[in-house]
Parts: structure tokens; sequence; C-alpha cells
């Protein structure tokens, strides 16, 4: 004789408790999916890190600079007696001169480049710099100790890059004749850059300078300058609609359109540090850094200010759609939600295996969204993902909910939220207002939907 089943007592609450592991289940679906956009955005940083290695790194410009290597030597007695002997010694002395007024002009193109399917922001610089001296005063040396003999070589003109690699074209010319450029700088803070060798004669002089220098720059990244004039003047301008000015000064003038932008930083030396600390000879400050860094071994060290732009993608694809991924839990709550509201209006039975699919293709969008992103734009993977997922979802609600009117209301409820989504992904500035807004009608909605429901009479006749 067959046993019959016994009734379960409680079926609300096994029900909850099934809904309950759906979702932990598709919570650890959503964050492999999070991990994968990490790994993804992982690779890409990979790869701008390869073509700053292959073609140039960011570019810091800092100079012109005119410095002077000088050596202090004076003799020494030591010893008594026999042992009595005259020692030379010595003492290396490096001066420096920072300009007076310094002008830079520049434009950049942007020439991206590929790695496989990652695209980076190469950018080339075409830039007019001009810097002026008012005398060469500060290129003679004052003796340390008394009777000391000081050599001194010829002074030399420095510009210090970020990387050397990058340069195309560089063109001197000292009170309008043109000078040889030479590789290096024979500065130990900055060696990556170039020379030019000034009359010997100058230094002391009470002339004036005039220096005039055509760049031609490759880079990857940002682009910085060092205000190291007492007077310092950078106009830049390229066809890039998406600049991010940062450094330890924004522009006093900017202007930022589809077309491009155009920026202009003004400065003195009331207003920086640079100047001195580029005659003393202090590295330049990593772009976006504090004009005091941290140095190895724990103590603390000045450097050059200095400020930019960076060329870089305001918003990627793996940002949109990492930031998509942390609404998912939202996302598919809302949507058992929905499904759970037609379950008690409709008196159908939904199992939680149908809830487990459900949530399956909803994280399944997010993986559809990252990998088509890496191929075409993201508003064109968006829209194939979310009507892939909403056409199937459309599909199975008229099995799920019994009939094809309910399943293509399911369906465009599932779409308006791919659209709420896209909208909230768009507008990140109001983002939080927007999805809080979208809550508090999705609550009304439920309030007004089952406003005259009997809640006891609806789980009495569910434990029956």
């Amino acid at each position: 004789m067959a046993i019959p089943p016994t009734p379960r007592r409680f079926p609300l609450l096994g029900k909850a408790v099934s809904l309950g592991a759906v979702l932990v289940a598709l919570t650890l679906a959503l964050a492999a999916v999070s991990g994968v956009v990490a790994e993804r955005e992982g690779r890409l940083r990979e790869a701008e890190a390869s073509v700053a290695a292959s073609l140039a790194s960011s570019q810091t410009l800092l100079g012109p600079i005119l410095q002077r290597d000088c050596v202090e030597s004076w003799e020494t007695v030591q010893g008594e007696g026999k042992d009595r002997k005259v020692v030379l010694e010595r003492h290396a002395l490096k001066l420096a001169s920072a300009p007076a007024s310094l002008e830079v002009n520049a434009t950049v193109a942007i020439e991206p480049r590929q790695r496989g399917i990652f695209k980076v922001n190469g950018y080339v610089v075409a830039a007019t710099v001009k810097a002026a001296w008012s005398g060469g005063a500060a290129l003679v040396p004052q003796p340390r100790r008394p009777g000391s003999q000081i050599a001194c070589a010829a002074p030399q003109l420095i510009l210090a890059l970020g990387d050397a690699r990058g340069i195309r074209r560089a063109a001197v010319r000292l009170d309008g004749v043109a000078a040889p450029v030479l590789p290096g700088t024979g500065h130990a803070a900055h060696p990556r850059g170039f020379h030019v060798a000034v009359a010997e004669s100058y230094a002391g002089s009470s002339r004036p300078l005039a220096v005039e220098i055509g760049l031609e720059l490759v880079g990857t990244g940002a682009l910085a300058f060092a205000p190291v004039g007492e007077a310092t003047r950078v106009e830049l301008a390229s066809a890039w609609p998406h600049p991010s000015f940062g450094g330890r000064f924004l522009p006093v003038e900017r202007e930022v359109g589809e077309s491009g932008f155009r920026a202009r930083w003004q400065l003195n030396a009331l207003a920086t540090t640079a100047p001195q600390e580029a005659v003393d000879g202090a590295r330049a400050c990593a772009f976006g850094d504090a004009a005091v860094d941290p140095a190895p071994g724990g103590d603390r060290r000045s450097c050059v200010e200095t400020f930019g732009v960076s060329f870089i993608d305001p918003v990627s694809g793996y940002t949109l759609s990492d930031r998509a991924t942390k609404y998912g839990l939202l996302f598919i709550a809302l949507t058992f939600v929905g499904v759970g509201v037609v379950e008690v209006m409709r008196r159908v039975r939904v199992h939680p295996i149908q809830y487990l699919l459900v949530g399956s293709a909803l994280a399944l969008f997010f993986l559809l969204l990252v990998s088509l992103s890496e191929h075409v734009r993201f508003a064109t993977a968006y829209l194939a993902a979310s009507a892939a997922c909403t056409a199937l979802l459309g599909f199975y609600g008229r099995f799920v909910l019994g009939g094809m009117r309910a399943g293509i209301a399911f369906g465009a409820a599932v779409a308006a939220l791919y659209g709420t989504l896209y909208l909230l992904l768009q507008l990140e500035q109001t983002a939080l207002l927007l999805g809080s807004l979208l809550l508090f009608a999705v609550l009304t909605g439920l309030m007004v939907a089952t406003r005259r429901i009997d809640w006891y009479a609806l789980f009495g006749r569910l434990r029956t």
C-alpha cells in the first residue's frame, strides 16, 4: 500500500529558504562576473604599460635651466713631523639658474595604439618653448674656503623630459643662433633629456640670453610641465574632447568642447616653489603628487611642482561594466519582486528553479556586456546584450507566468529595467538620486497593487 506524501506544514518557509539560496548563488555569480571585469581591466593596464615601454611613457617637461659644473680645490696639511703631508682636497659644485620668463605653446595630437583588442591613447606634442635670462651672475661660484681655487666648465642649457625616447625632433636657438643639441642633461635628479653648450663668457655677464626650443615629443597617458620660470605661461590645445587637468595647478582659462580643448596656465614665483626646487636639484614631482614626497628610507624631501593634463578615456567600457555589475543584485531582486507579485495577484506558482533560471539570465547579461564591449562601442554592446536577454526572458515568462500577455508584460518590465540601468550608468553625478527615485516608484507601485490583499487569508489558503 502506497503511503501518501505528508503535507508540508510551512510551504512559504520552504520557498523562502529556497529563494534565499537562489539569491546567494546569483550573488556568487555576479561576484565572478566582477572578477572577470577586474581581470580584463588589468589586461588593459598591462597593454598600456606595454605601449609605454615600447613607445614612451608619460612626459614631464622640466626646464630649460642653465647649469654649470665647478670644482673647488684647496690644500690641507695632515700629520706632524715626518708624517706631515700636504693633501689636495676637492669639492664639486653644481650651479643652476632658472629663467626669468618661460613660455610654452603646444598642440597635442592623439595617436591611438593597439595591443590586441585594447586601445591605448598615445600622443604627439608639437611645442615651442621660449625662455629668457637677465644675466649669468648666478653661474659664478663663491669660494667656500679661503685660498681655494675654482675651475668651472662652460655653462649648459638643459631641458629634462620624463622619457627621452619620445623625442622626435629638438631644435635650439640661443639669441637667434642655432646651436647643436646633445643627448643627456648631466643632472643626477633628472638625467633624461638634452643639453646645449653655452658660451663660457656668459657666466657672470649682465647681458640677457633668449632661448627658443622647437620640440616634437611622443608620450602616453599624461603630459605635465614644471613652472621653473620666475614667470611661467603655458598654452595647450588639442582635439581630444575629454581632458583631465591635474597636478598642483589648474588652468586659469580653459575651453572644452566636442571639438577639443584649449587651456592656459599662468604662474609666478610667488605661487610656486618650482624655480627654487629646480635650482636646488630636486626631482620633478610625479603627475598629481604633492610638493613634498616620501623618499625611500622614510624621510621626506621636496620635488619640483608640476601641472598638466591626462589623455584618457573618461569612462571606459570596463568602468561602465563594473558599475553596472554593482547594480546587478538590486536588478535581480527587483525582478524577483515583480515575479512574486504576479504569483500573488494571478495565483500562479513559480518554482525556485524557475527563479534561478530567470536570475541566471539576468546575471549572464553582465558577462555578455563586458565581452561585447571589448569589440564594439559600449552603447552597441549594451543594446545587443539587453535585447538578447529581454527576448529570452519574455519568451520564458510566457510559460512561467501562464500566457502570452504575461510574457510580453514581463519582457517589457525587464526592458524598462535595462533602460533605467543604462540611464544610471550615463548620469554618474545623479545616479544616487535617480536610483532612490526608482526604488521609491517600485515600492509605491507594489503598495498600490497589493493594497486590497488580505495577507492573512492568502497565507491561510497557501498553508492548506
